[in-house]
């Protein structure tokens, strides 16, 4: 996967059709459609979500959804040892998006945004860190470098579509995982009323 920043909806489907044509793949071969519902930009979930959703409807496929921190766990639980994974994006301030996984990759806990001071007083023992935070939530707190796997804070395409393969799509919906209220607020003053 790479960052696209911004412009997501006009680099999304040259992506999508660059895939399809390297892997001499019709979209009448998918069995189902999976995309990553978050944590990630508000933006970047809607547009994601929409193409999937779209492509789904066309094809009579199921569409299954897939968090970024599932994924970033599904990566980081091979290399972990059996001790818990804390998968940690970076959030505004001192917060992290963040969700606990047992060893195997296996969700411990529920996603939710927390600060470093929270995360202090309830950090299993040995926990590992995984995810754009973990080298922030390593320094902050002094745990040992060596219980970083990883600082990447985006999912591998190859993890995405292994978890798909195994969801429910009557469990894992693709709605969008958001875990605050958007930056953006609607605006009051000035408003006209309808009539």
């Amino acid at each position: 996967m790479e960052e696209i920043g911004r412009g997501h909806a006009e680099a999304l489907m040259d992506m999508i059709g660059e895939v399809m044509a390297e892997t001499s793949t019709a979209f009448a071969d998918l069995d189902r459609v999976v995309v990553t519902v978050g944590p990630g930009s508000f933006t970047g979930l809607r547009v994601g979500l929409s193409v999937a959703r779209g492509f789904g409807l066309v094809l009579g496929k199921p569409v299954v959804g897939i968090t970024t921190l599932a994924a970033i766990a599904r990566a980081a639980a091979p290399q972990d040892g059996g001790a818990p994974i804390l998968v940690a994006l970076t959030g505004k301030g001192d917060e992290v998006y963040c969700q606990e996984f047992d060893a195997d990759g296996f969700p411990a806990g529920q996603a939710a945004v927390r600060s470093l001071q929270d995360l202090a007083g309830d950090l299993p023992d040995q926990v590992r860190l995984a995810g754009s935070a973990a080298d922030k939530i390593a320094d902050g707190l002094g745990l040992p470098r060596e219980r970083v796997l990883s600082v990447s804070g985006f999912p591998g395409i190859r993890d995405v579509a292994e978890l798909g393969l195994t969801a429910d799509p009557v469990v894992s919906s693709p709605s969008p995982l958001y875990l605050r209220p958007p930056d953006a607020k609607p605006q009051t003053r000035g408003r006209i009323e309808r009539q």
